[in-house]
């Protein structure tokens, strides 16, 4: 079983709210109840993003103002090739030898400053359910992820999981998780970019936990307030909210910590309906989650 984060694993201050996040810029550009909804999510530490070719320089950059604060940066590595399955997000590195070269970087950049780094969302789960052009190298490419990451003792890794609507044979997936190197990593991530309740992740996580012996696990909370709508939707759905803010503090077993893994506010992609491109951050989206809109 893995043991709960200690010493490094946790900054004292908890974690990092950068001034430069996307949430962070709108608030500083808005007035009045607009912006005052916004601080809602610019007050909240989430997960950077690390997807092109200066993910190495951004893990540096962003791992040094957060130990100027006494504070932990949260981290997305998200550069798998053939990423999100050619879908809203599609990208990711050219091949295998791109993205060894591109986690060489990121894992040089963190050096030996502390951080947690949420390992390439939805790669593991994609495998599983039959995504047409995803390998075998897929999961050695995780795994040599997962080990070049751990060199750096500081480092925690969660591989992603998927989430709770997702993949329902828990064994095919411990199994995949398994081949992708969670036996290295420090636990797995849940519910990243979806809107699933803390309370059906968290069963969920503790079955996918027990199958691969005990293993600990975090879960995205970013936009979770109201759960999923249902019907398999997860692109932009209309009427959600914001969910706990991040904490170490889970009071629940095997739990290591709540994150605000997707920004709230970015879109996940056009969604066939014209809205903005994954990533980019849409303010009357953003005012909806926070209850403005």
């Amino acid at each position: 079983m893995t043991p709960a984060p200690t010493g490094d694993a946790i900054a004292a201050g908890g974690f990092y709210v950068s001034p430069f996040g996307s949430a962070q810029r709108a608030a500083g550009k808005a007035s009045g109840a607009e912006a005052a909804a916004l601080s809602r999510i610019a007050r909240s530490s989430a997960a950077l993003w690390l997807t092109g070719a200066d993910a190495g320089q951004l893990a540096e950059v962003q791992s040094r103002r957060a130990a100027l604060e006494g504070r932990l940066p949260l981290l997305v590595a998200y550069g798998i090739p053939n990423r999100d399955c050619g879908l809203y997000s599609a990208g990711g590195a050219a091949d295998g030898a791109a993205y060894r070269a591109w986690i060489d970087r990121v894992a040089a950049g963190l050096a030996d400053r502390p951080a947690w780094v949420v390992l390439e969302p939805d790669a593991v789960a994609h495998a599983v359910d039959g995504c047409a052009g995803v390998d075998a190298e897929r999961f050695g490419l995780l795994a040599y992820a997962v080990g070049e990451l751990k060199k750096h003792p500081k480092v925690r890794v969660y591989l992603d999981a998927g989430n709770a609507g997702w993949v329902q044979d828990r064994s095919a997936l411990a199994r995949a998780l398994e081949r992708a190197g969670i036996g290295a990593a420090d636990g797995f991530a849940l519910n990243v970019s979806n809107f699933y309740s803390t309370e059906e992740s968290y069963a969920y996580g503790r079955e996918v936990s027990a199958a691969l012996g005990g293993k600990r696990f975090v879960i995205d909370t970013s936009r979770n307030g109201k759960g999923s709508p249902g019907g398999g939707s997860w692109c932009n759905p209309q009427g959600r909210a914001l969910g706990q803010e991040p904490t170490t503090r889970t009071g629940r077993e095997g739990l290591d910590a709540l994150l605000w893994v997707k920004i709230p506010g970015e879109s996940d992609g056009d969604c066939g309906r014209g809205e903005p491109a994954a990533g980019e951050f849409w303010i009357s989206y953003a005012l909806g989650l926070a209850g403005a809109a």
